[in-house]
């Protein structure tokens, strides 16, 4: 059920410090007791406002929801094969934004590249069932990296006949 009164757009500058701001306060609430303070750090080093507009002059993208002007929601493609963010506000989780999201950010990526055939995602342990309800499968063992523990997923995507 898509609520009326969200908008989603591509991110732009000025929303950087609100989508850093979010993605802290989801991250803090549900991953972060999850992690050595070394993943916390690294998870905030990656979403200072700095590294927002570093990754975004390079192979990312980013798709925001507003809901009255205040950002609720961020995906972060990296490549256009795979997700590096996707927040939700608490207060909007479970209303099918995380999905429509994905579903927005995918047109973008086929469009970028129209063979495309899966998604990766390197998923916290919170946000794997959250995945799975989106059709992402686990694809490998759970892994730390600079103190980030994350499980690999892929969603399979279906070819799709132009024409």
């Amino acid at each position: 059920m898509i609520d009326v009164t969200l908008t989603y757009r591509p991110l732009s500058t000025k929303d950087i410090l609100e989508v850093s701001e979010l993605a802290a306060r989801v991250f803090n609430q549900f991953v972060a007791p999850d992690y050595a303070s070394e993943g916390v750090q690294e998870f905030h080093r990656y979403i200072q406002p700095s590294a927002f507009r570093a990754r975004a002059q390079t192979n990312h993208f980013s798709l925001i929801t507003l809901e009255q002007g205040k950002v609720v929601g961020v995906i972060e493609m990296r490549g256009h094969n795979h997700i590096s963010l996707l927040f939700v506000a608490p207060e909007f989780q479970r209303q099918g934004i995380a999905k429509e999201l994905l579903r927005r950010a995918l047109q973008i990526c086929r469009a970028n590249d129209p063979r495309l055939s899966k998604i990766s995602v390197n998923s916290s342990s919170y946000a794997a069932p959250i995945y799975e309800r989106l059709g992402f499968r686990r694809a490998g063992e759970k892994q730390v990296r600079n103190g980030i523990s994350f499980l690999p997923m892929v969603l399979k995507l279906p070819n799709q006949h132009n024409g």
